[in-house]
């Protein structure tokens, strides 16, 4: 299954790094988000990816395409026609396609846009910001187990973000902003759909959290796997201290591999 990483957004929360690199390619712990998140899904057997980029996009090209040299001693030898010798050649068991979505392209777009690299088969979805320990094995066999087009990781937490709410069963009945009363439960990526989600997708102004989410939840085709783990994001400075000190702690919960 292909693991649909969106990358392109501008970050403007976290400007104090995004005006220098699109906000996936903030490191922690010396590097980029996106690579973490990568690690996390090739743990689990997930080694085919697709990231929808957009601000800043040829930075992503450009990592991939210089990753061995990123992670290996490297011998220039200038005496000997300019030769280049890697030692200790560090690869990674992936596919790597990186789509340039549009600057300004929302979210439902950019997952439109990468449709030809996905086919007619279900795929992982998620976004370039944010970490967590779910057990993404389990998390495809729950998908599969219940016949919907789409799964969405449901976090519990106090955040500022709009919520969902969800039946006993898993079934995603609404997506609402939050009010006094609420216990959070957000989307906290991490999802996997049908193909038939591309049929919601209008063009490229398409807020995928918007109408396409809200429609499946109100006619029953979206469900959530009930995450009581580790799960953060990444939208703030403050947010890349905390993860920068959990990781350089030695006990970044998201570390499994």
């Amino acid at each position: 299954m292909k693991v649909v990483i969106l990358a392109g957004g501008l970050g403007t929360r976290i400007s104090e790094e995004s005006h220098l690199r699109p906000k996936p390619m903030i490191e922690i712990g010396g590097m980029p988000i996106l690579w973490h998140i990568m690690k996390e899904y090739s743990y689990y057997g997930y080694h085919e990816f697709i990231i929808c980029a957009g601000y800043r996009q040829h930075m992503i090209k450009e990592y991939f395409a210089d990753y061995y040299l990123h992670n290996s001693d490297i011998t220039f030898d200038f005496s000997d026609d300019n030769k280049m010798i890697v030692h200790n050649n560090v690869a990674e068991p992936w596919k790597v396609t990186i789509v340039d979505t549009g600057l300004n392209t929302m979210t439902g777009g950019r997952i439109r846009a990468v449709r030809p690299y996905i086919g007619e088969e279900p795929f992982m979805l998620t976004y370039g910001d944010g970490v967590c320990d779910v057990d993404i094995r389990a998390l495809e066999a729950f998908h599969r187990s219940h016949g919907r087009i789409g799964t969405i990781t449901a976090i519990d937490i106090d955040q500022r973000f709009g919520v969902i709410d969800v039946e006993e069963d898993g079934t995603v009945h609404a997506f609402r902003e939050k009010n006094e009363q609420d216990v959070n439960v957000v989307n906290g990526g991490y999802m996997v759909f049908e193909p038939a989600v591309f049929d919601l997708l209008e063009d490229e102004t398409t807020v995928f959290e918007k109408k396409p989410l809200e429609t499946l939840a109100r006619t029953g085709q979206l469900m959530a796997f009930h995450h009581t783990g580790f799960w953060q994001c990444m939208d703030t400075q403050r947010d890349k201290l905390l993860l920068e000190k959990l990781w350089q702690s030695g006990q970044a919960p998201w570390r499994k591999w």
